[in-house]
């Protein structure tokens, strides 16, 4: 475990994650990935370099998140989320600073994420459009 907050701890143990919750979510509820399939979904989650759950009271897993990195100078922070009914704790805050700050090295590396939907959230962790350095191409059909 690496943080409590209230009825909920986080924890960065990748043997904790429940691969049946993580599915669940990944293939009906996250509108940027219901196209993978459970082997690519599991095999993105036992190839990250770091893996942070929140996990209810009562041991259910409400929330995720995963980054990939070389440990040296870039990372991807994705799949982050909290189920709709464990919202306004703060848990995707909590989720965030798990991930970006308080990442062994962490706070060296350059971040990187896609978002639809919670700019204001990464804002808060100093994540902005990117300059014009970045480009991007994006995954072919």
């Amino acid at each position: 475990m690496i943080a409590t907050t209230g009825d909920y701890e986080l924890d960065d143990d990748p043997a904790r994650v429940d691969r049946d919750a993580l599915w669940d979510f990944m293939s009906t509820k996250a509108y940027w990935a219901r196209w993978r399939t459970r082997e690519q979904v599991l095999r993105q989650l036992d190839a990250a370099w770091r893996v942070v759950g929140v996990y209810h009271r009562d041991g259910a897993m409400v929330g995720f998140a995963r980054a990939i990195s070389d440990g040296v100078s870039l990372a991807y922070l994705a799949d982050v989320y909290v189920l709709d009914e464990h919202r306004g704790h703060g848990l995707g805050k909590a989720l965030v600073r798990a991930m970006v700050e308080e990442s062994p090295g962490g706070e060296r590396l350059r971040w990187l994420l896609h978002t639809d939907d919670a700019h204001g959230l990464y804002r808060q962790f100093g994540f902005a459009e990117p300059d014009h350095t970045m480009l991007e191409r994006p995954r072919q059909s």
